[in-house]
C-alpha cells in the first residue's frame, strides 16, 4: 500500500512539473513578443498567453481527476461569470489549496491570479510567466520604513494601482489568502488564535486589493475548505491520502467597502477588521460542524 502510494505520489509530481514546462515554455517565447514597443500585436499575443494558461489548468485538473481518488464536494456553488470581477479569500491550510481553487472556478470565473511581491518576478521560468500572464507585481513599504523615508508614503499603492490599470476593462479573479500564511497548530497557538480551525486575518492585505483595483472589484467569493486531516500536505494529496475535502462557497458583495479608506482612517480600518472577523467567525463554526 505504501509502495502504491508512492508511487502515485512521484507519478502525479512529475505529471505536474511537466505540465509547467510545457506550457510556461510558450508563454515565454509569447513575453518576449510581448514587449516589443509596438500595440497592434498585443490583443493576440494576451489571447494566446491566456489560451495556455487555461490549457495547464485544463491539464492539471485532468491529472487531478485520473490520479487522485479525492472526493470532492462542493455546497453553495453561486451562478458565476466571466465576465465579471472578482476577490476570492480562503482559508489557508495547504499547498493542494490553490489547485483546488483552479479547479473550482476554472471556465466559470476569469484566469485566477495573485498579487506578488515585487522580488518574486526574478523567480526562474514562473517570474517571466507571472509577468506575461499580467500578474500584478506589488511593492510593499513597511511601517518603520514609512517611517523612515516618509515621502515614499503611499508610493506602493499608487504603483500597483498602475499596474492594475489594465483590469479596468479587462476582468479579473484576484485570490487573497488572508491569514497571510497556511495553518498550522504551531502557528495557531502562538498566535493565540481566537479561532479554533484558522489563523487570524489581515484586512490590510483586502483594503490593498481593493484600493489598487480602484473599486473595480466589487464581487467577494468567500470559500472556505475542509481536509478530513488537521494538517495536509500536497504531498499526502499527490500520494491520495486524502479520502474527502468539503468546500463551501458564498457569494457577497463589498460596495461598502470600496468607499471607505482603510489606510488613512482608524475608524474605516476598524469596519474593514470587523467585517472580515465575522466571516472568520462563521468559517469557524461551519468548519467545527464539519470536524
Amino acid at each position: 500500500m505504501f509502495l502504491f502510494q508512492w508511487l502515485r505520489g512521484i507519478t502525479a509530481l512529475l505529471l505536474y512539473l511537466v505540465n509547467i514546462v510545457v506550457w510556461c515554455v510558450p508563454v515565454i517565447l509569447l513575453a518576449f513578443i510581448k514587449v516589443i514597443p509596438l500595440k497592434f500585436h498585443l490583443p493576440l499575443v494576451n489571447k494566446m498567453i491566456g489560451m495556455c494558461a487555461d490549457s495547464w489548468v485544463w491539464v492539471n485538473i485532468q491529472i487531478q481527476c485520473f490520479i487522485h481518488p479525492t472526493k470532492i464536494q462542493v455546497s453553495n456553488l453561486p451562478q458565476l461569470s466571466m465576465s465579471d470581477w472578482y476577490l476570492i479569500i480562503c482559508n489557508h491550510k495547504s499547498g493542494v489549496d490553490i489547485l483546488l481553487l483552479q479547479s473550482l472556478f476554472y471556465k466559470k470565473i476569469p484566469l485566477l491570479r495573485f498579487f506578488l511581491k515585487q522580488q518574486l518576478i526574478w523567480v526562474p521560468l514562473m517570474g517571466i510567466a507571472w509577468w506575461a500572464l499580467d500578474f500584478p507585481f506589488m511593492r510593499r513599504y513597511s511601517r518603520s520604513f514609512i517611517e523612515k523615508h516618509p515621502h515614499l508614503k503611499g508610493k506602493d499603492l499608487a504603483a500597483t494601482q498602475k499596474a492594475c490599470e489594465k483590469f479596468q476593462h479587462l476582468p479579473v479573479s484576484i485570490v487573497n489568502f488572508v491569514e497571510g500564511t497556511r495553518y498550522s497548530r504551531n502557528k495557531h497557538n502562538s498566535q493565540s488564535s481566537p479561532f479554533k480551525h484558522l489563523l487570524k486575518p489581515k484586512a490590510g492585505g483586502i483594503a490593498f486589493t481593493l484600493s489598487a483595483m480602484q473599486q473595480k472589484l466589487n464581487k467577494v467569493l468567500n470559500v472556505t475548505i475542509h481536509y478530513p486531516q488537521s494538517e495536509p500536505t500536497l504531498w499526502d494529496y499527490l500520494c491520495g491520502k486524502l479520502d474527502a475535502i468539503i468546500i463551501d462557497v458564498k457569494l457577497e458583495t463589498v460596495d461598502d467597502l470600496n468607499q471607505r479608506s482603510y489606510f488613512d482612517n482608524p475608524n474605516d480600518r476598524e469596519i474593514f477588521q470587523q467585517w472580515l472577523n465575522q466571516r472568520w467567525e462563521e468559517k469557524d463554526e461551519w468548519l467545527d460542524s464539519h470536524s
